[in-house]
């Protein structure tokens, strides 16, 4: 099959070759993929995989605004769009409005200059104005206007891509899509389920409408602007899980976060993000003394502060523990907040802060006997189960992700409670048997779960089912006229069978020959 991975360099696994996106293709050798990379113009790398690349952020490309008599097609579903954003009532004309924008683009290419333009600016400064529309977080100003309607060329940028013909480098000439990631990354997916019926595959690891939601809470930009922003990825979060054909969140906490917001039960399937660290060796000998290690970045988010609160109580009882932290500052002037704290508390010489580890998080495990965690909001497994795969006992509060990954085979503690973390720490220090026993059952459910191969197996049989109930088509069909000249769309059929991937070759004989040579179905299926 030909598989379209389509994600944004700003992601570990679109940047780095042995990321995601690279073990996915390398596990399923018998597809063949493409990268589609939304980025900035470095150069995104894919490895071995070929890679096609659309710059977003930044300046606009160069390129003429539409023809005087067309102006007005754009301008109307320009229109569309913005009420869509700020007008109750009007959320059904988003999806509409989008891909009329990009059938637009594809006819003269002129998207982006348009959306720069002044008629653009006028119909968004009027719409955000009308009566009726949504004005809570504040009227907008001239400047909003523009700072809001460059943002939003930036974000409907890939509607213009080049990516959208039925060839081989094309959208239209993949058997499916799959988006990793979320936000504009899903406008290309969109566009050629759109144009050519292809099924797309949405797979989050952090989802991207709750970052923006945290992001944007401290942009550079006045509220008006953080609003009407808001509102355009959470209308595109909604259409993108009302069109996908099968959502694959990382967690079954961000599985009901996307049912939250609209996604079908039916097609969520939970794939656990693999990690080639389950085949780390486990953790060398504890230190002799008591040690308790922190991770992750010093923020108050992280709630480092809590921890001292802990340790302090944990002092207490044993004078001889230490309580070693490591990661970077993550808010100004935090780093310095916890050393005050540890001072007051009494226990600054017995806290070290390592900040990052050179040997990478399993230097930090290695460290101590028990490994903490006191987030208020847990939303990825990747370092709880990298902490697990140390063969280290874990300790966390119950918040976001941490029972679904820790289960039974760790401690888990109110939030925000340091008389209960301390409990469970000294439970922990004062019993090596039952550290050992609780290490290494964390370390088999971590590689049992976040293994790569069932990532793999899981995707392979996605694959599977959605190429065998939505047949791609070739472009003649949809975008190059067939229909409107009358000639009946023929079904082009898929590279090569589905069955030639589970049996394979037969005999030690060559694969068979691409379905080109095979005479094409009479009838759309």
């Amino acid at each position: 099959m030909r598989i379209a991975l389509i994600t944004e360099s700003s992601h570990s696994y679109a940047r780095r070759a042995d990321g995601w996106c690279g073990r996915l293709a390398e596990g399923l050798a018998e597809h063949e993929f493409r990268m589609y990379v939304l980025g900035e113009g470095g150069g995104a790398r894919g490895g071995r995989l070929p890679v096609s690349e659309l710059p977003i952020w930044g300046r606009r490309p160069r390129g003429r605004g539409p023809a005087l008599h067309r102006r007005r097609s754009y301008a109307q579903a320009y229109r569309a769009l913005v009420r869509s954003l700020v007008i109750p009532g009007e959320k059904d004309s988003f999806g509409p409005a989008l891909y009329r924008l990009a059938a637009l683009a594809r006819e003269d290419g002129a998207l982006p200059a348009f959306l720069a333009s002044g008629p653009a600016q006028r119909v968004l400064e009027q719409v955000w104005r009308s009566p009726g529309a949504e004005t809570a977080a504040g009227q907008p100003q001239v400047r909003d206007v523009l700072v809001a309607a460059d943002l939003l060329e930036q974000c409907l940028r890939p509607l213009s891509a080049s990516w959208y013909g039925a060839g081989e480098d094309g959208l239209g000439g993949a058997d499916l899509c799959h988006v990793v990631g979320g936000g504009p990354a899903a406008l290309p997916a969109l566009v050629a389920k759109q144009l050519y019926g292809v099924p797309f595959v949405v797979t989050e690891h952090g989802l991207h409408l709750r970052e923006q939601y945290r992001s944007w809470r401290t942009a550079p930009y006045r509220w008006p602007v953080r609003a009407l922003l808001i509102a355009f990825f959470r209308q595109l979060t909604e259409e993108t899980y009302r069109q996908a054909a099968v959502l694959t969140p990382g967690s079954d906490y961000d599985r009901r976060w996307q049912e939250r917001c609209g996604a079908d039960p039916a097609r969520v399937r939970v794939v656990h993000e693999g990690t080639p660290a389950v085949a780390r060796p486990a953790a060398g000998p504890e230190p002799e003394r008591p040690v308790l290690v922190w991770a992750g970045a010093l923020e108050p988010g992280r709630d480092p502060a809590l921890v001292l609160h802990a340790f302090a109580r944990v002092r207490a009882e044993l004078p001889k523990a230490r309580l070693r932290l490591y990661g970077e500052e993550g808010a100004p002037g935090y780093l310095a907040h916890l050393r005050g704290i540890a001072e007051k508390l009494g226990v600054g010489a017995a806290v070290s802060f390592e900040g990052r580890p050179e040997g990478g998080a399993a230097e930090a495990w290695e460290a101590g006997q028990v490994v903490v965690f006191s987030a208020l909001a847990q939303r990825s497994p990747r370092l709880i189960a990298d902490a697990m795969l140390s063969g280290r006992a874990v300790v966390s509060t119950e918040v976001g992700v941490a029972r679904e990954v820790l289960g039974p085979t760790g401690l888990l503690v109110p939030p925000r409670d340091p008389a209960a973390l301390a409990a469970a720490c000294l439970a922990l220090l004062g019993d090596a048997e039952r550290r050992a026993r609780l290490g290494l059952a964390g370390r088999l459910r971590a590689q049992e779960r976040f293994a790569v191969e069932p990532v793999v197996t899981a995707f392979r049989e996605v694959y599977l089912e959605l190429v065998s109930r939505f047949p791609a088509y070739p472009a003649a069909d949809r975008a190059g006229g067939a229909e409107k000249k009358g000639a009946r769309a023929e079904v082009r059929p898929f590279a090569r069978p589905a069955e030639y991937w589970v049996a394979g070759p037969v005999g030690g004989e060559e694969a068979p020959a691409p379905v080109g040579a095979v005479e094409p179905l009479k009838e759309a299926v």
